[in-house]
């Protein structure tokens, strides 16, 4: 599992929580601001490669944020 892009302004990046079990971290643009939601009370555990994927979704949605905030 990557980094899923789920509509234009949210993204889906695979991860696991401190027991190793298969989780995700929503990356997602609302009213102009990025916004990061981690599995519902855990803590996201990331492997490398997912950090980088996570970091390809922030910069995405930062991306559309500024658009948001242009308009």
């Amino acid at each position: 599992m990557g980094c899923v892009p789920m509509t234009e302004q949210r993204w889906w990046v695979a991860c696991r929580d401190a027991f190793g079990r298969d989780r995700a971290v929503t990356v997602l643009v609302d009213r102009g601001e990025v916004v990061l939601v981690a599995p519902p009370g855990e803590a996201a555990v990331l492997s490398a490669q997912q950090t980088t994927r996570l970091r390809g979704a922030l910069d995405e949605a930062a991306g559309s944020s500024d658009e948001q905030a242009a308009r």
